[in-house]
Formats: C-alpha cells, sequence, structure tokens
C-alpha cells in the first residue's frame, strides 16, 4: 500500500524533527506511547507515513504487533486495578480531561498542522477539527463527577441502589479521515467514566495522536491510563479485537472491518462493542427552499473533508419543481470550490487520503460514468502533484446503480429527483445504511414528518455536518452500533451493578 510500507525499525529513533509547509516546527514522537514513555516494538518493525498532498514520505512510525498490544493492555489494567487511577476522584478525572482541552488549546496550530500534512485536509477545516476535540474533551470534563447510580423504593425491608462502574480495559481504533477528533471522542467519555485505553490511531494517519501522547502525560495523566500504539489492523487491531484483558471495543471505520471486530469481540470474551460505521446519506431538497442557501449546505455536507466523511450527504434528492435550478447552482457552486494545496488558508477541499483512496474513487466514477450516470462537473483528477480530485456531481444515476448503494467515501456526489414525501422516503431509506441525512424546506411539518420517517441516527433540518459534543450520533442498519457523543456515550464506557440489602 502506498505510503505504508513496512520498513526496518531496529535502528528508528524514538522521535524526529519536522518543519511543516507552514513552517511550524516541531518534534514528531515515533515509538509506542505505553505506561506514559515512548518505547520501541518487540519485532523492531516500523512502516513509512506519506503525505497524500505531495506523495512523498513524512517519516516512518514504530509498528505495534500482538505482543506490543500484551504490554500495552497489562500497562493499562495495571492502572485501572492497582494503580493512582483506580483512587482518583472522579472529579480529578474532570480536571485531567479540562487539562488536556488546555493543551490543545495552546498547540492548536501544531496540531491542525499536523493533520493537513498527514491527513492532506485543509487546514482552515483542520483547525475546526481541534476545536471539536476542545470541546469534547470540555464536555465530558463536565459528567465526570455526575455519572452516578440510582436508589429505588422496592419494599420497607430492602435497601436497594444501583452503580454506574467503569468496565476496565478498553481498545479504541480510530479511522484516518478525522484522527484527532475521533480521538477525541473516543478519549472523552471513556476517561470521564474511569476506564483506562489502548488506542490505536490508523496506519495511515499515525503523527497527530503520537504528538498528543506528549500532551497526555504533560497533562498529568497517571501512566498506563492512556496508552496509544500505532500499526496495522491485521496485527494490532486483530489483537485488541480478540484480546481477552479489553473489556470494550470501540471501532470507527467500514462496515467490512466492524463485521470482522463484532465477529472478534463474540468469540473472544464478548467484550463490548461499539461501532461507528458507514454510510450513504440522503440529502433532501424540497421544492420551497431558498435555493441558494440550500446548495450552501449541499456543497458543505458532501464536499467538506474531500467528502471522506461517513455522514456524507452523498446522495441528494431534489424535487422535480426546482431540479433543474438546484443542479446548476450545485454545479456552479461545486466549481467555486478551492482544491489543493492544504496549508493554503483559501483552501476548501485537500487531498485525499492515500493513493490507495484516491484510487478507489476515481474507480467507483468509471463505474458510475458506466451504468450510464451523467458527469454534471468534476469527474477527474486535479493536474498537480498528490491525491487530488475535482468536486464531481453525477446526475441520471438509478436507484440500484453501485454508485448509489455503495460508500464512495471521496468528493463524489449523486443527485436525483423525487415527486413527493412518499416518494423521497422509499429512496432516502433504499440503502442497508442509516447513519445521517437532513432535510432542506421551509415548511415545519415537512421538515418534522420527514424527520420521523427516515431510518437514519441525525436528521438534520435547513443544515449539513452539524455536530455538538452534546449531541448523540450513530447509526441505523449497517451504519453500527451504540452512540458517540452525549449522555448516550457514557453507557459505551460503564456497566451496572445493583446492590441489593436486606434490613429486615
Amino acid at each position: 500500500m502506498a505510503g505504508i510500507e513496512q520498513v526496518s525499525g531496529a535502528n528508528l529513533p524514538l522521535s524526529t524533527h519536522i518543519k511543516l509547509p507552514n513552517g511550524v516546527e516541531y518534534e514528531q514522537p515515533l515509538g509506542l506511547f505505553i505506561n506514559n514513555e515512548f518505547v520501541t516494538g518487540k519485532a523492531s518493525s516500523a512502516f513509512e507515513v506519506t503525505s497524500p498532498s505531495s506523495g512523498k514520505v513524512i517519516c516512518s512510525v514504530h509498528e505495534a504487533q500482538a505482543a506490543d498490544i500484551d504490554i500495552a493492555v497489562d500497562a493499562a489494567e495495571r492502572a485501572f486495578e492497582e494503580g493512582p487511577w483506580s483512587k482518583l476522584p472522579p472529579a480529578e478525572r474532570g480536571i485531567l480531561l479540562n487539562k488536556l482541552a488546555d493543551l490543545f488549546e495552546e498547540n492548536l496550530t501544531i496540531l491542525a498542522s499536523i493533520e493537513s500534512l498527514d491527513n492532506g485536509k485543509a487546514i482552515q477545516l483542520a483547525r475546526g477539527d481541534i476545536a471539536g476535540c476542545i470541546g469534547c474533551f470540555r464536555y465530558y470534563a463536565g459528567w465526570a463527577d455526575k455519572i452516578h447510580g440510582k436508589v429505588m423504593d422496592v419494599s420497607s425491608d430492602t435497601f436497594c441502589y444501583t452503580k454506574q462502574e467503569p468496565i476496565g480495559v478498553c481498545g479504541q481504533i480510530i479511522p484516518w479521515n478525522f484522527p484527532l477528533l475521533m480521538f477525541a471522542w473516543k478519549i472523552g467519555p471513556a476517561i470521564a467514566c474511569g476506564n483506562t485505553v489502548v488506542m490505536k490511531p490508523a496506519e495511515q494517519t499515525p503523527l497527530s495522536a503520537l504528538f498528543v501522547a506528549t500532551l497526555i502525560k504533560e497533562a498529568g495523566f497517571p501512566p498506563g491510563v492512556i496508552n496509544i500504539v500505532s500499526g496495522f489492523g491485521r496485527d494490532a487491531g486483530n489483537a485488541i479485537a480478540y484480546h481477552m484483558k479489553i473489556k470494550k471495543v470501540a471501532f470507527t471505520g467500514s462496515t467490512m472491518v466492524g463485521r470482522t471486530i463484532m465477529k472478534a469481540a463474540a468469540e473472544s470474551n464478548l467484550k463490548k462493542v461499539t461501532l461507528e460505521l458507514g454510510g450513504k446519506s440522503p440529502n433532501i431538497v424540497f421544492d420551497d427552499v431558498d435555493i441558494d442557501r440550500a446548495v450552501e449546505w449541499i456543497n458543505f455536507g458532501i464536499f467538506y473533508n474531500s467528502g471522506e466523511v461517513c455522514s456524507a450527504g452523498s446522495r441528494v434528492y431534489v424535487q422535480e419543481g426546482v431540479y433543474d435550478k438546484v443542479v446548476a447552482a450545485f454545479k456552479k457552486r461545486a466549481e467555486a470550490n478551492i482544491v489543493g494545496n492544504p496549508f493554503d488558508e483559501k483552501t476548501f477541499q485537500g487531498a485525499q487520503v492515500s493513493k490507495v483512496q484516491y484510487e478507489r474513487i476515481l474507480k467507483y466514477i468509471e463505474i458510475g460514468k458506466g451504468e450510464g450516470a451523467k458527469v454534471e462537473t468534476g469527474g477527474e483528477p486535479l493536474d498537480s502533484d498528490g491525491y487530488f480530485i475535482k468536486p464531481t456531481i453525477l446526475s441520471n444515476v438509478k436507484m440500484d446503480d453501485r454508485v448509489m448503494q455503495e460508500e464512495i467515501f471521496g468528493p463524489v456526489c449523486t443527485i436525483a429527483k423525487f415527486t413527493d414525501i412518499d416518494d423521497v422516503i422509499k429512496k432516502g431509506n433504499g440503502t442497508n445504511y442509516g447513519l445521517a441525512s437532513a432535510v432542506h424546506t421551509k415548511s415545519l411539518n415537512t421538515a418534522i414528518e420527514v424527520s420521523n420517517r427516515l431510518k437514519a441516527g441525525t436528521v438534520w433540518v435547513n443544515c449539513y455536518n452539524s455536530f455538538h459534543a452534546a449531541l448523540p450520533f450513530g447509526g441505523y442498519g449497517e451504519s453500527g452500533i451504540g452512540r458517540e457523543l452525549g449522555k448516550e456515550a457514557l453507557k459505551n464506557y460503564t456497566q451496572v451493578k445493583t446492590v441489593n440489602i436486606n434490613l429486615a
């Protein structure tokens, strides 16, 4: 795979100095972060990390394999069972999360710059990701001392209550499209509830999580509480999913890999599982809208983060009365997006994360054309170094076409007509996914009816990709199990104990 070639790590240092294209310089950790120290993997192997905007190797990082996961899990188990973490008052966990948020604020420019280098996303969007991380940490810091059970009045002869207890060691496997934002979404609730963590970042984008490890130590987290192990899914990810000492695994990524992780959890110790998986989300436009305003949200819904968003509004349905006007306005707006150098402040759409993903997206465009789709705009690479694809709109797409049914995960949108609410509900619910959706209308009655009938975990009305740490996020059907964010996420990281005391 381009950008993740395995190399010898025997003589690889534990850090290297990096100067970023925007002039930012920093020390990049390369080792595995276990028990608050950077260490070399037991197999002394490493892999290359490539910048998708240039196609050039940035550096090599140490690779975790099963033996390293064992060491990290043991450190996390000691911290949970015996170390200072096990005795830390809940409020102190909140203080640590707030300290981490403070350090994210202090290092915002470095963190956003690493994301742009490693992932290829536009720097302006990367800064938004870091702001989201800060908000997430602060939100769950506030929850840390408010997680409690209830007293049940069963009879006069008994005193009965429940406790919300942490699960223990949690394995967390995060994706490459939002490396730090997904880090925060996983770490925030797990730590607030009192668990310890072994985290594997995506092999395509490990650099920002490894840098954050230095901030974790600086914030004062005890050794073993948060461990970060870079590596491949087939080795490190598989070891996490099957590990008998890991009591819960959280995964964000493809539905295919999600099935594998769920199977591994069942075949090992029946560990608790949450899965935030793929999507093919409908973005519905009724004929009473302000077209220019709706088109701004449609554009943001699909081309934000280079289209590499699980909740992307990749299926646009437009009521037939305004279809031609919306297509024309959307085409004009998409062509105005600035695609290119992620470190240019004017850039909206950066590079695709890897050559593999870049080629996959281009293949889907060819599949769509072969199925009879019309390319309204885009449909080809940008003439430059790196993995850039022009914003693409495909019309004349049929309901059972692959480009309408399968997740492309790139800047490719299908657009089709609908007649009325019943028609668009049938079309909107016409895939196996159910992660997100949107409705654009001036009618409150229409917005509520469509929101109620769509089978999706999130419905945005007159907006798209609008997230907040307090709002639960997750999917129906093949889009996953469980919820990220909000109070709902705390359920993923606690278990209920009932205590029944006989007073007679």
